[in-house]
């Protein structure tokens, strides 16, 4: 990096691209410019890169890749089309749709070819939705392939790292694989020479650096994009933020930033990328746009303010109003941490939908399929407190599911459970009735709310909800060795344990409208000139629903690539500095 400080910034200093915010789309930002030629400056709130994409799986949804064929895929643009259409119907444009499913087969080469991003298809990794026309059960689902701290050296602390409670041992990150290995590696000697192997590399980690190295999952995208980005020299302004934007005739022309008591304004030749996260942690927005009651707790990263949005809706730009939801979300459980602050954990897929659990309301009655994905699942405990009290509701199990599946932030183990209880975390009693007076809920519905589940286990039939009657919700929600359906089992070894469920909202749906360049449009469909938006920024393409993993960082990924497109075509049609842009882009920079 050529300087992490504002000082080294000349007052009106002109960049071609300047992209505020440093989560996985504003570093794809800033990298496609970058390999385009381009002169850009990454500017980000706080201390670290990565926003929510460091706490992520890091998974980005982008269909027809190259590595679609690596895990014997067959798809088309035509196919993932017709899926988002039944996924999204009329709750985003189709039109959008297109231009993220047409370019993003090239954003993911162009990374590829140029960078030190690298991706990789799991065998198996299905659509949420996959009982859908036009699904797929792998192929789409795109993750970064691990990457080895030890080689960033000094920026390895610039790298957000995961949420504590997702990792293990003091900071060891661990993938699915691992999971299943380390779970299985006393009986297995394929799975014991795995543990022992990341056992081993983590302990000498901690006596040479800070916190783990072995980087997996979103760690591991931001890890690559940084690295890409600090060899093209690519400044990044640490703890930045943006205090004006001014704007002419022909559209936004300079923003003045401040980084502790320097400040600076930039003039901007060819765009502007708002790529802040969204409104997540704006208090008035979350009051105005998330559904209510306002969700209390929200597991994404810190810097997602929302304060440039309050800037750009005053240059012309609005948010969309076609969506199902403002929001993406999860269930969460939360717990108090040593330090005083609060552990948000969400519940994605490692408990909800395994055998031997259920969820239900504040009555003791199930409201929903426990092994849908965790978007709908929480919709679905909004729409169920309207009638019945449901936030917070309550996951349960018995000895046999925590053991083998774990609950929430309680490893799968008989062991390490006693601080769980101590601080109430996990509610625990040696009978159904009395776990329910301990939840303050009717013991006698949740004993018949069980015993009715219990016989759902032992057909293998859920005929309330459904639960376990999709591809999705049994190769991911469930467990395949599991029978006679890989999401049900029953509740019957004593005692029996509960975590309280709230509503957490990862990420924004509602965002800056746009058109098919990544263009922030104003009211009457003009786009505001030179001002472009990505990310949770940008109004997604998905229509405030979920149809697959990844359905955040795969457009903010391929709307960050088409927005430098758009900038780069249009400097070399106007011949604004063109010579400065390199018409042979690609090799890093010496």
């Amino acid at each position: 990096m050529t300087s992490r400080s504002l000082q080294d910034v000349t007052e009106g200093e002109a960049f071609d691209v300047v992209v505020i915010g440093a989560g996985g789309a504003g570093m794809a930002a800033a990298l496609f410019a970058a390999i385009s030629g381009l002169k850009v400056i990454l500017i980000e709130h706080t201390g670290q890169v990565g926003g929510s994409t460091a706490y992520s799986a890091g998974s980005a949804w982008i269909p027809n890749t190259s590595h679609a064929a690596t895990v014997g895929a067959q798809d088309s643009i035509e196919n993932a089309a017709l899926y988002l259409r039944h996924s999204v119907g009329n709750q985003s444009s189709e039109s959008m749709r297109h231009a993220f499913l047409a370019n993003g087969p090239d954003a993911v080469a162009e990374l590829e070819a140029h960078s030190e991003v690298k991706f990789r298809a799991r065998p198996l990794h299905p659509d949420y939705n996959s009982q859908l026309p036009g699904s797929s059960l792998k192929g789409r689902v795109l993750e970064a392939a691990p990457y080895d701290g030890r080689d960033l050296k000094d920026l390895l602390t610039l790298i957000r790292e995961p949420i504590p409670e997702f990792m293990i041992l003091g900071g060891m990150m661990v993938n699915q694989e691992d999971v299943l290995h380390l779970l299985n590696m006393l009986k297995s000697f394929r799975s014991f020479r795995h543990s022992v192997r990341i056992l081993a590399r983590h302990a000498l980690d901690r006596l040479r650096h800070p916190r783990g190295t072995r980087l997996m999952m979103g760690n591991a995208l931001v890890a690559r994009l940084l690295v890409s980005l600090h060899r093209r020299h690519v400044p990044i302004l640490m703890n930045a933020s943006v205090a004006q934007v001014e704007s002419g005739a022909d559209g936004v022309s300079s923003v003045t930033i401040r980084q502790n008591d320097v400040v600076r304004a930039i003039r901007i030749r060819g765009g502007l990328v708002a790529a802040t996260g969204g409104f997540s942690r704006h208090p008035a927005r979350r009051a105005e746009m998330l559904r209510k009651p306002v969700a209390a707790y929200c597991p994404g990263a810190p810097g997602h303010t929302g304060q440039l949005h309050d800037l750009l809706l005053k240059a012309g730009a609005r948010y969309g109003t076609d969506h199902r939801d403002t929001a993406f979300w999860s269930p969460v459980s939360v717990r108090a941490r040593a330090d005083g602050s609060t552990a948000v954990f969400p519940h994605f897929i490692f408990d909800r939908g395994r055998p031997g659990t259920i969820t239900v309301n504040g009555q003791g009655r199930r409201f929903v399929n426990e092994a849908l994905s965790y978007h709908p699942f929480t919709q679905a405990m909004f729409e169920a407190n309207e009638t019945a009290p449901s936030i917070p509701a309550f996951l349960i199990t018995d000895e046999d599911g925590l053991r083998k599946y774990g609950l929430g932030m309680v490893r799968p183990s008989r062991f390490g459970r006693a601080g769980f209880l101590k601080d109430g975390y996990l509610v625990s009693a040696p009978t159904l009735a009395e776990l329910a007076g301990r939840l303050e809920i009717d013991p006698a519905a949740l004993t018949e709310t069980v015993a009715r589940f219990n016989g759902f286990a032992a057909s293998g039939i859920d005929p309330d909800f459904g639960r376990g009657g999709t591809d999705y919700q049994r190769i991911t929600a469930g467990d395949l060795s599991h029978k006679p359906n890989p999401c049900l089992g029953p509740i019957a070894r004593a005692p029996f344990y509960a975590v309280r469920l709230y509503p957490g909202d990862i990420g924004a749906a509602t965002g800056l409208v746009t058109d098919e360049d990544a263009r922030v449009l104003r009211d009457d469909g003009s786009a505001v000139g030179r001002l472009y938006a990505c990310g949770n920024d940008m109004n997604s393409v998905m229509g405030g629903n979920y149809p697959g993993p990844g359905i955040t960082i795969g457009p903010g990924l391929v709307f960050s690539y088409i927005a430098v497109r758009h900038i780069v075509d249009r400097l070399r049609a106007s011949g604004e500095d063109g010579p400065k842009i390199a018409l042979n882009a690609g090799a890093p920079a010496d």
